[in-house]
C-alpha cells in the first residue's frame, strides 16, 4: 500500500513575520500618542467639516468656517474670503485698502474717522467696518492679527490721559483688538448661538486674545516724512530768496510766490496728517500656537 504524501505548505515569509510586528508596533505608538494628547478644538472643527464636505460630495469652501492648517495661510490665498474682504473694500470704497505683502494681508483703513482727534475711543462708523472685516477674518483663519495705531506730529494735550503720541497710538491699537475681543465676539456669539450650542463652532477658539498683537507706531513715521516736505520747502524758499536778490524777480512776484509756497507747505503738512489717521490690521504669515 502506497504511503500517504504529506502536505508540504508553503512558509510565509519571514520578513513578513518582521513587516507584521513593525506594524503592530507602529499602531500601538500612534494610540498611545493619541491617548496622550488634547484634542485642538480648531482642528477638531475643521476635521469634522472637511469630512462632512467630502462624504457628501461638495467640494470644500473656505466660507464654511474652521481654521486653516497652511504654514503661509493668507487670506490672498482663500480666494472666498479674499473676495468677501474685496466687497467691504468696495462697499467702503476708499476707507478700506486691501494689499498683499511678503509679511502678511495689510487692511488698512483710513480717509474717515477712525477716532477723534487726541481719543482712542473708535466711532461708530470705525466700529460697523471693523466688525465686517473682522467677522471675516477672524472666523476663517488662524493667523496671528498685527493692529497698528498711529498718532500725528502734534503733541498730546495736558490734560489728555496719554503722556505721549507713544501711549496715544498703543491705545488706538489697543482699542480695535479690545472692541473685536468683547463687542464684535458677543454679537457673533448671538449671530451664531445654534452652531457653538451644537459644537460646530468654537468661538472662544478664534476669539483668542494670544492671536492679537496691538502695536503702537507713535508720530515717527509721520515726523520722517514732515522732515522730507519741510527740506523741500526751506530749499524753495532759499531759492526764491536769491532770485529776488539777484533782481531776477520783482518784489510783487517774490511775495506772491512766496505765499505760494506757504501755501503748499500748510496743504502738504495736513495731507501727510491726514495719512496718519488710519489703523493697519496684518493677518501675518505665522499661525496662531496650538
Amino acid at each position: 500500500m502506497a504511503k500517504k504524501e504529506k502536505c508540504v505548505c508553503k512558509s510565509v515569509p519571514e520578513w513578513l513575520n518582521t513587516y507584521a510586528d513593525m506594524v503592530t508596533l507602529l499602531l500601538t505608538f500612534f494610540v498611545l500618542l493619541f491617548a496622550m494628547s488634547s484634542i485642538s478644538p480648531g482642528k477638531f472643527q475643521q476635521v469634522v467639516v472637511g469630512l462632512t464636505l467630502a462624504l457628501s460630495g461638495n467640494p470644500p469652501s473656505v466660507l464654511t468656517g474652521g481654521q486653516t492648517m497652511s504654514e503661509e495661510a493668507l487670506i490672498s490665498e482663500k480666494p472666498g474670503i479674499y473676495q468677501e474682504l474685496l466687497r467691504v473694500s468696495e462697499e467702503y470704497k476708499g476707507k478700506v485698502t486691501i494689499e498683499d505683502r511678503d509679511e502678511g494681508t495689510f487692511i488698512t483703513l483710513t480717509n474717515f474717522k477712525i477716532f477723534d482727534p487726541g481719543s482712542a475711543r473708535l466711532t461708530a462708523e470705525a466700529k460697523e467696518i471693523i466688525e465686517k472685516l473682522g467677522a471675516v477674518i477672524l472666523e476663517h483663519t488662524s493667523n496671528i492679527i498685527e493692529v497698528r495705531g498711529y498718532a500725528d506730529d502734534r503733541p498730546t494735550t495736558k490734560d489728555s490721559i496719554y503722556p505721549s503720541n507713544w501711549h496715544l497710538s498703543s491705545a488706538r491699537a489697543s482699542s480695535v483688538v479690545n472692541f473685536m475681543l468683547t463687542e464684535l465676539k458677543q454679537k457673533r456669539f448671538a449671530l451664531r448661538y445654534s452652531e457653538i450650542r451644537s459644537g460646530l463652532f468654537d468661538i472662544d477658539y478664534f476669539y483668542s486674545a494670544d492671536r492679537f498683537i496691538p502695536i503702537g507706531k507713535g508720530d515717527v513715521d509721520v515726523n520722517k516724512e514732515l522732515r522730507s516736505i519741510k527740506a523741500n520747502f526751506d530749499y524753495d524758499t532759499s531759492q526764491l530768496q536769491k532770485d529776488y536778490e539777484s533782481g531776477r524777480i520783482s518784489l510783487e512776484d517774490y511775495q506772491r510766490r512766496n505765499g505760494d509756497l506757504v501755501k503748499k507747505y500748510n496743504q502738504d503738512i495736513e495731507k501727510v496728517r491726514a495719512k496718519y489717521r488710519k489703523i493697519e490690521i496684518i493677518i501675518k504669515r505665522e499661525m496662531k500656537g496650538f
